[in-house]
């Protein structure tokens, strides 16, 4: 017997179109690193070929940075950073101005060092036993990596949303105000205030307001995800970070994340990691190709994914290796 989907819970007709184009994505093998064939500039696509097997050699070079991402203003700066997992290199001196109010997609195979870049920004990877860096990070002019930094106090600075949602074993209302509560607020007026409006911002009230008290673990899937995008948002970060927020959804709850995504732009800096070349065409507006641990090229999404620069960025983008 086939399962009927409660009509309420069907997209709209503008989003209809999207919806397909995910199940296509999600269905289809290969898919994930497919998208239009891009067109390579000519001019430097034969002195540039071989970029990648350069890589694999261990040799340096610099990355192809378009000129509009350092023109605009920037909420973090990535300078000249590497990083270990013991005697393992995983992140190659890596230099990535990030823009502010923008969302950036971190791009790449598997094992090119997307989440270590990413999880080194909020010095996640310090938790780990023999890691160690050089370089820095800034965020708003201010060292990640200072020897001065409390880092609990750096991490309220970045909200941060994984791959699979992890709400607390606790009420909505509990899991959203959490931050608040660490930082000591007893005030039940400022809870409930930051609660609803964290709940609006993530797209959730509207679906759970008669339920606030009720346990996070009932919700579904997706909105366990939005509930854990409130939760990051209460705090009032000045970046959020999104591991693969997306793998492990449905498309009905990919697009309401996705279109989530659009309506904190602005407000927030967002930079999300992914392996769906789809979403990252359709949700950044800055993109980032890395590969075995080194940022390859670095422009607008727009650009990257149809007129890069690199032929090895050509490549990758359109599905030929990756």
């Amino acid at each position: 017997m086939k399962t009927q989907v409660p009509r309420s819970e069907l997209p709209d007709e503008e989003a209809r179109g999207r919806l397909e184009g995910i199940v296509n994505d999600q269905s289809q093998p290969g898919s994930e690193t497919q998208s239009p064939e891009p067109v390579v500039r000519q001019n430097v696509q034969q002195q540039e070929a071989g970029r990648l097997e350069a890589i694999q050699r261990g040799e340096t070079f610099e990355p192809e940075i378009h000129d509009c991402v350092r023109q605009e203003e920037h909420v973090l700066n990535v300078d000249g950073f590497s990083f270990w997992y013991g005697d393992k290199q995983a992140l190659f001196d890596i230099n990535m101005p990030i823009p502010k109010g923008k969302i950036t997609a971190i791009i790449g195979p598997s094992g090119c060092g997307k989440s270590t870049l990413l999880r080194s920004i909020n010095r996640l990877n310090g938790l780990l036993a023999d890691t160690r860096h050089q370089g820095d990070i800034l965020l708003n002019g201010d060292s990640v990596y200072g020897k001065s930094v409390d880092v609990i106090q750096l991490r309220k600075r970045m909200g941060m949303v994984f791959q699979k949602s992890n709400p607390f074993p606790m009420s909505i209302f509990e899991n959203v105000v959490y931050p608040l509560r660490v930082d000591g607020e007893r005030d039940k007026k400022v809870l409930n205030e930051v609660c609803i409006q964290s709940l609006k911002g993530s797209a959730l009230y509207d679906e759970v307001q008669d339920r606030i008290q009720d346990s996070a673990l009932g919700l579904s899937g997706g909105q366990q995800q939005r509930l854990c995008i409130a939760r990051a948002i209460a705090g009032e970060p000045e970046v959020l970070l999104m591991d693969e927020p997306c793998s492990a959804l449905d498309p009905v709850a990919t697009i309401k994340i996705e279109d989530l995504m659009q309506d904190l732009k602005g407000e927030y800096s967002i930079v999300i990691v992914t392996h769906n070349m789809q979403q990252a065409s359709r949700v950044s507006d800055y993109c980032a190709f890395m590969y075995l641990g080194r940022l390859v090229e670095y422009g607008p999404t727009g650009d990257l994914f149809t007129n890069p620069i690199l032929p090895e960025t050509a490549d990758y983008v359109s599905g030929r290796f990756g």
